[in-house]
This record gives structure tokens, C-alpha cells and sequence, in this order.
């Protein structure tokens, strides 16, 4: 080596440009290698890469490296999933063009992967927000609308007023849109649909075929699809005017009823609050409540008592209040439940806030009373008990006897029912993918000629005025209908930003220009071999991706039914703390760690040498700004140390705690490293055995670890080989073991690994083979055997795995230690363990 140093600042620049100019990483669709398809889930634009991109594109960076050391054909691209809101947010606060915007953010970001030296397919780059892409997006929904799995109907909406936007459940705070502050309304509009519920038991059947995902994953998206079998059956009144028709997965508890509850947008709720004002405030009030399932399990339960009475199914002696609800949802059964308070925890909170009783009828061990004390519902096993003809049945027996009676009595029959619902895919938002849809007062609504593909969206637009800028262009808007001819208006809603996440890893693999994909293409690379991305992706974009996939087999147009074979969430980059109180407001004030001076257990600010509190660690945050930018770190240590630091310590799915003392020992194990690898000697000669076996059984294992995703283990096991190749005297064993260590560390400091390889005449290591072993020297066949005089430890001697008895006595009488030990006494008696020990007794 010609330096004694590392220098990444000049190293790092000059092998990225070697690895663009020899289009290094570039996937050829004509390789007769075996292929891997690796990927990470694809980036925002929102301006800067964070650290945590950094942890997860480091992970995958190093898999595809060792794949294609191990000869595989390997596809690692990158691209910008790159509509949504905040560019909107940023045109209307900055007075700048959504596109614009996005764009500058994905040349910066785009800057600071490629400092990282990640191995990637720059040549298939895409952005969502360009017509090349969502174009042919466009053309998949009219697919998919050919193929009856697209509709159109009048839903229920939050409607924001002061942005003009319909918004998510997750959106609604405190019954407050989350950007505007304004009370939100509910409203009817006609909204897009896509029939994901058609797939809903595919998608359900399909975790079980995922055995390479997280179980946690699989269960979270079974939980998300929700399906529920039980029973559907009706409450009367006593004149029968009134008829509540309910769904219930424990019809077992049908004795321990003791209320029906329905929504606030149920039929019966809604009729009642025409004429009744306090119904109609109480059902405002559940409206101003959370609606997604999280925080309804965790809001006060709020009844409203109708005045209603409704007769039990197998006793009309018994009567059950009706009321109006805030936990029970229009959209998931019929709208309608009976509560059995003792064996559901909800029910039994409603029923002790409202006064209703509670009744036992599943036997809690020998408690068999009907009397029900207890603060939480029983919920487990047990015999029937205090419900008539049910009594000693077990739970699913007793389902089974009230589904036949009701069936029998014709007022209720078995059914299932599912919580997934159809996925509203319209948004009145002007940053995303338009709906191909034309609406002509003649022919109604007629999809967009594919020639006429893609509908690009207008560049001039304002955003000073609320709502959606497409709805209120003076000429975008209008058309001529295709069918007709006469005067039209395009569909002003574009797709829900879910929809270019869902099949952008089709458009990676294949990327023809007159169509979205080539089937015969997208055989060869999919399923994704492995796909890295955090665990909030677990339902959402994860549940979507695999209904398109399963949506466009099902039209024909793929062989894949599962996009992503092996799924990997790894954990998060996390930091403490820095803050003081305003005395103004009482409000913690948050500091970077760049403002910080850290003094042992406690940090001043820098800028007045005073003390701030160190808080806990927690994940990344701008709001409480301890966060690491990227940039300064590699600027600072280089991309190596900070690619190394991201694979050590921590488990690849747990947090990684950021550290400056990590950071800096990685940095300074580079330069271990350089050193090391500039004593390698191709002319040195002689063997050392037990080093030739550590270095083969760190080959076999490091591989083993990075198919695993192991990645702290791998380095781990580097770290043993370098400290044992360090202390090693020069031979043709220690050349090499130095050779082997730098291959077994190109997947994670490329740079590094290129500089060392290029000095010793080897090429480009990127294009290398990964190191061989002899699988012979995996097998230890030498041990350390303990020898004992009475008991106490006197020596040790290494010997051939085996050695009979006699010839380990031999040795042992033969040390001189023990000899020094028997101090010519006899020996008595000689005690083998074979392998293991041999103690004297004399």
C-alpha cells in the first residue's frame, strides 16, 4: 500500500465513478446466471435521506453484493415514490410547484445515496410522478375495470371544509381535520373503488404460504382482513315495528345478553335523530370520536338509550334496551350488536357505566353463579352454564346448537362476515395519478382510450385557493367525449398514493415503453427474492401490493400471484434527547446533537456553555431533533465506517441506538483494516493449520449469516478473524486469511475493499468471487484436553479429536507440570473422559 492511511474522502468518490462508468450494477435481462431480486421499500422525496434509509438500504446494499460474489444475476434498483400530500403542503406554505419540488428533493436525495456507494440499477430509476410511470398505472386501473374489479358509488366521507379535501380516519383529530383545525364534516360523494374484498380470502390463505415473512406481519394483516364467522340474526320490539338485525361471532352468549347497541349512522339511529334533537346531538358527539379500530378500543364508551325495547330471540319474557353506540361501526357486520357484558371486555364497560346487568353463562372454572362481580370479562374456555338447553355444551358446541336453532326458526342463519373493506382509491387532491374517466352527460361514465394514455396533469395550477386546483382548471377538465363526441368533463379525483406503491416493483423488473411490463420478464425476476422495509408497512402498502398482484393474475396478465418472497423489518436508528423548559410557556425546547457538548452522564449547549436535560432514546424525530444527518457523518468518517456502524452490534430487526463512540470505532477499524491488508505478502510461505481453519470456518459462517440477514453476527465473526489474522506470524496462511477478510468485508465497505483489492493487483472487487472453503476444515478435529492431579487443573495439551485412552494417559504422565504435581507419588488410579480431561489420582 502506498499510504498508511485510508482516505474515503478521495477513495469513496473515485470507485462510485468507477463502479457508473463500468456500469457495474446494471442487471441484464439476458443473464443465463440464476437471478435475485433484491429490494427495499422505495423513499419519499421529502428532501433529505435520514439515517434510518441509511440502516435500510445498507442492509439490502450488502445482500445484493454477496449475491452477486456468490454468481447470481442480481436487480437492486432505486426510485421515488413521489406523490402525495406534503409536496402539495409545500406548494400552498412556499408558493412552489408540487413538481418542482419533488424533483429538486429527489436530485438531492438521489446525491446522497450514491456517497453511501450503494450497489444500485440507476439505469431502471423511476418516479412515481412522472406520466412514464403513472401513465401506465392508468392503464392498469382501466384493466382492472374491464375486469369488473373497478366501481363507482355514492360513500361516506370526512370532509374537510377549509382544505376541501376528503380526509382518512387518520386524518380526523379529535373530529378536527389534522391540517387545517376545521370541524369535519361527513359527507356523500361519489368516490372510486377497487373490489380487494373479492380477494379476501385468497389474500387470507395466502399468509400461510408466506413462510418467510415475519410472523407478527402475517398475523397483523389476518387481524386487518378480519374474517369472522358466527351468526346474522334479528331482534324485534314487541309489535315488531321495529326489526334490528345483528352479527355475532359468540353466539354462544346469547343468554348473557343484556343490550343491543347499533351505530350512529345506522338506519334506525339516523330516523330517530329527524325527529329527536338529543339523539342528533349524541350521534354528532360520536362522530366527533376516533374511527379507527385503536381508538375506539381506547376511547370512553358513550351510549345513548333509544327508549326502544327488543324482545330476546329464545324468550320474549325477556326484553334488551336498545341503544346508540360510539364503539360499534357501520361498516363492519350489520352495524348492530348484542353485548353480553360478562365475557367481553367493552360490553362490560358499557354495561357498568350504564347500570345494565351482567350475567355468567361460560363457567370460570367452578365459578358457575350467574352472578358476575369481576372488573374484567372472562374470555376464556369453559362449559356452558345459566343458559338453559346450552348448559354443559363447551363454547364451540354451544355455537353450533343456537346457529341450527336460529336456522331452523328461520330468524337468523350462519354467516361470515369480513372487516376488510373495498379500497377507496379517490382523493380530491391535484398531486397524484389522474383517474382515467370521462363523464358525459349522454354516455355517463366512459374510461379513457388507451391511445390517448397517459392524462398528464396540468403544470398550471394554484394553489392559493382551497381544494382541489383540477376541479377549478378553466380548460384541463374539458373534453370531448370519446364516445360520442359531444362536450364532457374528465374525472377531477386522482388515485390514492397507495396505488403507485402497489406495483411499482413490476415497472423495476421490466420496463418496456409501450406497455407496463413484459409478462416473460416479470417471470424471470419475480418474486421478490428479498424485500426490506419498516414494520408501518405492515397492512397498508404490504396488504395492497399483494392484491394487485393477485388482481392482475387474475386478469391474465402475470404468472406471480406473491410479490415479495422473503419480507425483512428491520428496527429503527434511534438517539437521547437534549432539551430545556421555556420558561415562557412551560414547553420543552429540543437541540440537535450538533448544539450539544456531551460531558459524561450530562451535555451543555454549546452556544452558552449551560446544562440541558439528556433525555431518553428514543426514534429519530425533526420535532425533537435528534436526528444525525447523513452527510456530516460520511463527510466526517467516511461511508464505510458509517455503512459498518449501521450492520454492528444490534440485531438487524431491533433498534440501533446512534452513537459517537460506535461511529468513531468503526472508523477507526477501517484503518485496522487498511493496515492489515497492506502486509499481505503473495510470495510469503509456510502454513499454519489452525488459522487455515478459522479462516474457512469464518467464510462458511459469514455467508451463512448474511442469507440470514444476521448481519451482526457476520461482523461479529470478522472481528474474531481479523484480531486472529492480526497475531499471526507471516505465512502463506496469513496472506490468505488477509485476503479472505477483505472479500468477506466487500458487501459492507466497498470502497474500502476496492481501494485494498486494486493495490494488489486484483482488479475490481465488486466483480470477485466470493472465498472458497474446504469443507473438511469446518470439522474441528483437534481438542484441548485438561489434565488434572487430583481434581486441580496442572495442563492442557491439544490432540487429534479421538485419541484413544491409552495414548491421552501417555501424554498426560509424560507433562512435566503434572510430574512437578506428583512430586513422586504413585498414581492410583487414572480417570479419562475422552476428548475432554484426564485426571490423576495419586
Amino acid at each position: 500500500m502506498t499510504s498508511e492511511r485510508f482516505e474515503p474522502s478521495s477513495a469513496d468518490p473515485r470507485w462510485q465513478a468507477a463502479w457508473d462508468a463500468a456500469q457495474t450494477f446494471r442487471a441484464d435481462d439476458a443473464s443465463a446466471k440464476p437471478r435475485s431480486y433484491v429490494l427495499e421499500m422505495f423513499p419519499y422525496p421529502s428532501g433529505r435521506i435520514h439515517i434510518g434509509h441509511v440502516r435500510n438500504y445498507t442492509m439490502g446494499d450488502v445482500l445484493a453484493r454477496y449475491k452477486r460474489m456468490q454468481g447470481f444475476e442480481v436487480l437492486h434498483p432505486m426510485g421515488w415514490d413521489a406523490f402525495g400530500m406534503p409536496a402539495e403542503n409545500a406548494a400552498m406554505e412556499k408558493g412552489v410547484h408540487p413538481g418542482g419540488w419533488t424533483r429538486d428533493n429527489i436530485a438531492n436525495m438521489k446525491a446522497q445515496l450514491k456517497r453511501l456507494g450503494f450497489a444500485l440499477d440507476w439505469s431502471r430509476e423511476l418516479a412515481t410522478c412522472e406520466p412514464d410511470y403513472y401513465g401506465h398505472e392508468q392503464a392498469l386501473f382501466l384493466d382492472m375495470y374491464a375486469a369488473g374489479l373497478v366501481y363507482r358509488k355514492e360513500s361516506a366521507v370526512n370532509w374537510d371544509p377549509v382544505d376541501m379535501t376528503v380526509l382518512a380516519n387518520e386524518q380526523v383529530i379529535d373530529g378536527r381535520g389534522w391540517r387545517s383545525g376545521a370541524l369535519v364534516e361527513k359527507r356523500k360523494l361519489n368516490q372510486w373503488f377497487l373490489k380487494i374484498t373479492q380477494f379476501a380470502d385468497e389474500l387470507l390463505d395466502g399468509l400461510g404460504e408466506l413462510k418467510n415473512w415475519p410472523e407478527k406481519v402475517k398475523l397483523m394483516q389476518e387481524n386487518w382482513i378480519g374474517k369472522s364467522q358466527g351468526l346474522q340474526f334479528r331482534f324485534w320490539n314487541a309489535d315488531r315495528s321495529t326489526e334490528v338485525e345483528v352479527f355475532t361471532t359468540r353466539p354462544d352468549t346469547i343468554f348473557g345478553a343484556s343490550f343491543v347497541a347499533i351505530a350512529a349512522d345506522h338506519p334506525i339511529a339516523q330516523g330517530l335523530a329527524a325527529n329527536d334533537p338529543v339523539v342528533a346531538q349524541f350521534i354528532e358527539l360520536c362522530r366527533k370520536g376516533g374511527t379507527t379500530a385503536a381508538e375506539i378500543e381506547t376511547q370512553e364508551k358513550l351510549g345513548h338509550d333509544t327508549g326502544i325495547r327488543l324482545k330476546h330471540p329464545f324468550d320474549d319474557t325477556i326484553e334488551l334496551p336498545l341503544y346508540i353506540a360510539n364503539f360499534v361501526l357501520m361498516d363492519y357486520g350489520t352495524g348492530a350488536v348484542f353485548g353480553c357484558p360478562a365475557h367481553d371486555q367493552r360490553d362490560i364497560d358499557f354495561a357498568r357505566k350504564y347500570g345494565l346487568p351482567v350475567t355468567r353463562v361460560v363457567a370460570d372454572g367452578d365459578k358457575t353463579d350467574p352472578v358476575f362481580e369481576g372488573g374484567e370479562a372472562y374470555t376464556g374456555p369453559g362449559a356452558l352454564v345459566n343458559s338453559r338447553f346450552l348448559d354443559g355444551l363447551d363454547v364451540e358446541a354451544a355455537k353450533g346448537e343456537v346457529i341450527s336453532r336460529a336456522e331452523q326458526g328461520q330468524w337468523g342463519h350462519g354467516t361470515t362476515v369480513w372487516r376488510l373493506r373495498d379500497w377507496g382509491i379517490s382523493r380530491q387532491r391535484y398531486w397524484g395519478t389522474p383517474i382515467p374517466f370521462i363523464h358525459c352527460a349522454d354516455c355517463g361514465v366512459v374510461p379513457v382510450p388507451k391511445d390517448q394514455l397517459p392524462v398528464v396533469l396540468p403544470e398550471d395550477v394554484d394553489f392559493q385557493t382551497p381544494g382541489n386546483p383540477l376541479l377549478r382548471h378553466p380548460s384541463w377538465k374539458h373534453v370531448d367525449c370519446p364516445k360520442c363526441g359531444g362536450k364532457a368533463e374528465r374525472e377531477t379525483d386522482t388515485l390514492d398514493t397507495f396505488a403507485d406503491s402497489s406495483w411499482y416493483f413490476l415497472r423495476f423488473a421490466s420496463q418496456p415503453g409501450d406497455k407496463p411490463f413484459d409478462p416473460e420478464v416479470i417471470k424471470q425476476w419475480l418474486p421478490v427474492e428479498q424485500y426490506i422495509g419498516g414494520i408501518e408497512h405492515a397492512i397498508l402498502h404490504l396488504l395492497y401490493a399483494r392484491f394487485w398482484t393477485r388482481a392482475l393474475n387474475h386478469i391474465g396478465m402475470i404468472d406471480v400471484k406473491e410479490p415479495f418472497a422473503s419480507l425483512f423489518t428491520q428496527g429503527m436508528v434511534t438517539h437521547e434527547t437534549y432539551s430545556r423548559i421555556d420558561p415562557a410557556n412551560g414547553a420543552p425546547v429540543y437541540f440537535s446533537p450538533q448544539e450539544v457538548e456531551r460531558l459524561g452522564e450530562g451535555a451543555t449547549l454549546r452556544a452558552d456553555g449551560q446544562p440541558v436535560e439528556v433525555g431518553r432514546v428514543i426514534k429519530m424525530s425533526k420535532s425533537k431533533k435528534n436526528v444525525v444527518d447523513p452527510d456530516d457523518i460520511i463527510a466526517t468518517y467516511g461511508a464505510d465506517a458509517v455503512r459498518w456502524f449501521m450492520l454492528s452490534d444490534s440485531p438487524p430487526e431491533r433498534d440501533l441506538p446512534w452513537s459517537e463512540a460506535g461511529i468513531e470505532g468503526c472508523a477507526r477499524f477501517v484503518q485496522r483494516l487498511w493496515r492489515l491488508f497492506g502486509q499481505y505478502d503473495a510470495a510469503a510461505t509456510g502454513d499454519d493449520k489452525a488459522l487455515d481453519r478459522k479462516r474457512d470456518q469464518t467464510i462458511a459462517a459469514v455467508a451463512q449469516d448474511i442469507e440470514g440477514l444476521g448481519f451482526n453476527k457476520a461482523v461479529a465473526r470478522i472481528y474474531e478473524l481479523t484480531n486472529a489474522t492480526e497475531k499471526a506470524a507471516p505465512s502463506a496462511s496469513r496472506s490468505a486469511a488477509i485476503r479472505a477478510v477483505l472479500l468477506l468485508v466487500a458487501p459492507m465497505m466497498p470502497h474500502l475493499a476496492e481501494q485494498a483489492w486494486s493495490a494488489i493487483g486484483q482488479g475490481m472487487i465488486a466483480n470477485a468471487p466470493w472465498p472458497t472453503y474446504d469443507p473438511a476444515l469446518l470439522i474441528e478435529d483437534e481438542v484441548t484436553v485438561a489434565i488434572q492431579v487430583l481434581g486441580k487443573l496442572r495442563d492442557t495439551v491439544t490432540v487429534a479429536k479421538g485419541l484413544p485412552r491409552e495414548e491421552l494417559e501417555a501424554l498426560a504422565l509424560a507433562s512435566e507440570k503434572v510430574q512437578r504435581a506428583l512430586d513422586g507419588k504413585a498414581v492410583k488410579k487414572v480417570i479419562v473422559v475422552p476428548d475432554r480431561l484426564v485426571n490423576l489420582v495419586a
